[in-house]
C-alpha cells in the first residue's frame, strides 16, 4: 500500500511539473547548478534578505515619540536638512518627541547630495552628542547621512575609509553594534528607509561611492504619505525615476548564483547580491505602481492616492534593490552627479550645482537596457510591457530597443531633459565620466553583461541625447 501511495505522489508531482508555467519569466531560464558559473568559477549559492521594519499610514509620524520611549531612548539626534526643518514633516516629529518627553537635539546641516565632508560634519556632531537613538527626517540624503553618523559614532576609532566600499575605501564588514535609527522618508524615491546603503560624493575623486552593510539599515521606517504633499513637481519626478531604475536594475541584475566570489564567511556576503526570487517580486510590484501612478503623482500635487502609492513603491523597490542591488544606470550616474558643472535642477532649493540623483540615473537608462538586453531578454520585454509596450509581436533580439523606446516615451511625457548634453556634458567629458564609473565595481559587476571601457564610452555617448 505504501509503495502504491508513493507511486501516486510521484505521478501527481510529475503532472504538476508538466502543467506549470514554462514561460521564460516563470521558468527562470537563467537557472543553473548552484555554485557554478558558466566559466566554472566558484560563485555564490545563497542569498539573504535583510530589510528594516516598516510601518505605513497617513499620520503615522505622530507615533515616533512613543517608539523612542518604547526603546528607552534618553538622548536623541533628529537629523534633517535646512529646507525641511521649516516644513510640516519635521514639525510633526518634534511635536511627537516633545509630547512623549523625549530629549533631542536637531542637526539640520545635511547636504542635499551629501559629500564626504558633509558626512564627516554630521559624524562629528553625532560623536559629540553621545546619542542613544537617531531619527532621520527627509529624503535619501538625510537618511544616508544619519546612517553614516550612527555608524562612525558607534565605531569612533575607525578611519572614515574603513567602511567605504572598495576599491575607493577598505570595505570592512561592520561588526560593532549601532544605535536604533528611525527613518521618516519625505520623498518617493530612494527607499533608503529599507536599505543598508549610504551614498555620498567623494570629492577627492569627484565620484559617488558609499557604505553598504546590512548593519546600518534603519531599525524602523515610518512611511507617512502625508509628507509627500509638500514635494514640488520635479522632486516627485526625479525621485520617481530612482524608483523606476531601482526596480529595472534589480530585476535585470546578474542572478545571485552567478555572482562571484562565494563568501568565505556569511558576514562577507555583500548587501547587493544579485537578482533573486524574493527581490524579483518587490521589483516587479514597484514597477507596476510606477506605471500606474507616477505620472499622476508628478502632475497633480494634491493627488494623495497617487503620491501615497509612489511612497510605497519607493519602499517596495528598496526592499528589492537593497538585497539584489543595482547595476549600470547607478554605476554611471555617480560621475554624472559628481562632475556636475553649472546645472541646477528646477525645484531644488540648493546653493550648489546639482544633477539630482534620480535624474542622473535615468538619463542613461535607454542606452543601458539596450546594451544589457541580450542577457535575459525576456525580463527586458516583461518590464517594457509593464510600462505600457505592446510586445505581442516583439522578438527577443528586439528586447533592448523595445524597452529603450518605452523608456524614452515615458521620460518625454514627463518633460525630462534631453540627455546628458542638456545637463551640461559634451563628448569631451566622456573619458572623465568613464573614469568615474570604473571604481563603481560594487554595482557595475552586477550588470548581466560585462562591459569594457569602450562599452562605457559608447553608452555615455548614446546618452548625450534621448529623443
Amino acid at each position: 500500500m505504501a509503495a502504491a501511495a508513493r507511486a501516486r505522489v510521484a505521478h501527481l508531482l510529475g503532472q504538476l511539473q508538466r502543467a506549470s508555467c514554462q514561460c521564460p519569466t516563470h521558468s527562470h531560464t537563467y537557472s543553473q547548478a548552484p555554485g557554478l558559473s558558466p566559466s566554472g568559477k566558484t560563485t555564490d549559492y545563497a542569498f539573504e534578505m535583510a530589510v528594516s521594519n516598516i510601518r505605513y499610514g497617513a499620520g503615522v509620524t505622530k507615533e515616533v515619540g512613543m517608539d523612542l520611549q518604547n526603546m528607552g531612548a534618553k538622548n536623541v539626534c533628529l537629523m534633517t536638512d535646512k529646507n525641511l526643518s521649516q516644513l510640516p514633516p519635521v514639525q510633526a516629529v518634534m511635536d511627537s518627541l516633545v509630547k512623549n518627553g523625549i530629549r533631542f537635539q536637531v542637526y539640520d546641516n545635511v547636504r542635499v547630495e551629501p559629500t564626504d565632508t558633509s558626512f564627516k560634519e554630521a559624524i562629528e556632531f553625532a560623536k559629540k552628542g553621545a546619542f542613544d537613538a537617531y531619527v532621520a527626517v527627509g529624503g535619501g540624503s538625510t537618511m544616508d547621512t544619519c546612517k553614516a553618523a550612527n555608524l562612525y559614532a558607534s565605531s569612533p576609532h575607525s578611519d572614515f575609509l574603513d567602511y567605504v566600499n572598495a576599491p575607493i575605501g577598505k570595505g570592512k564588514p561592520v561588526s560593532v553594534p549601532l544605535k536604533p535609527l528611525i527613518a521618516v522618508p519625505t520623498t518617493t524615491g530612494t527607499g533608503s528607509e529599507t536599505t543598508g546603503v549610504a551614498v555620498f560624493d567623494y570629492q577627492h575623486l569627484k565620484v559617488k561611492t558609499g557604505i553598504a552593510s546590512r548593519a546600518i539599515k534603519p531599525t524602523l521606517g515610518l512611511i507617512d504619505p502625508l509628507h509627500t504633499l509638500h514635494m514640488p513637481e520635479r522632486l516627485v519626478a526625479n525621485s520617481g525615476f530612482d524608483v523606476l531604475c531601482h526596480a529595472l536594475e534589480s530585476y535585470t541584475a546578474l542572478p545571485y548564483h552567478m555572482r562571484s566570489p562565494c563568501p568565505s564567511n556569511p558576514i562577507m556576503r555583500p548587501a547587493y547580491q544579485g537578482s533573486n526570487p524574493i527581490s524579483d517580486l518587490w521589483a516587479v510590484h514597484a514597477l507596476r505602481i510606477v506605471a500606474k501612478y507616477m505620472k499622476r503623482a508628478v502632475r497633480n500635487p494634491d493627488d494623495l492616492e497617487a503620491r501615497s502609492h509612489m511612497h510605497l513603491a519607493s519602499a517596495f523597490a528598496g526592499i528589492g534593490f537593497g538585497n539584489a542591488g543595482v547595476h549600470l544606470c547607478h554605476g554611471m550616474s555617480y560621475p554624472i552627479s559628481g562632475l556636475v558643472k553649472t546645472y541646477k535642477a528646477k525645484d531644488y532649493n540648493v546653493d550648489h550645482p546639482l544633477v539630482p540623483h534620480g535624474l542622473s540615473v535615468v538619463l542613461t537608462a535607454p542606452a543601458v537596457f539596450t546594451f544589457t538586453a541580450q542577457m535575459f531578454p525576456e525580463r527586458h520585454l516583461e518590464t517594457a510591457e509593464i510600462l505600457g509596450a505592446d510586445i505581442c509581436n516583439a522578438r527577443t533580439q528586439d528586447a533592448g530597443s523595445v524597452l529603450a523606446d518605452t523608456l524614452r516615451k515615458f521620460l518625454f511625457d514627463l518633460d525630462v531633459d534631453d540627455g546628458l548634453a542638456a545637463v551640461g556634458y559634451t563628448k569631451a567629458d566622456i573619458p572623465a565620466l568613464v573614469k568615474g564609473t570604473l571604481p563603481q565595481e560594487r554595482v557595475t559587476k552586477l550588470a548581466p553583461r560585462p562591459q569594457s571601457e569602450e562599452d562605457l564610452s559608447a553608452l555615455f555617448e548614446a546618452s548625450m541625447k534621448l529623443y
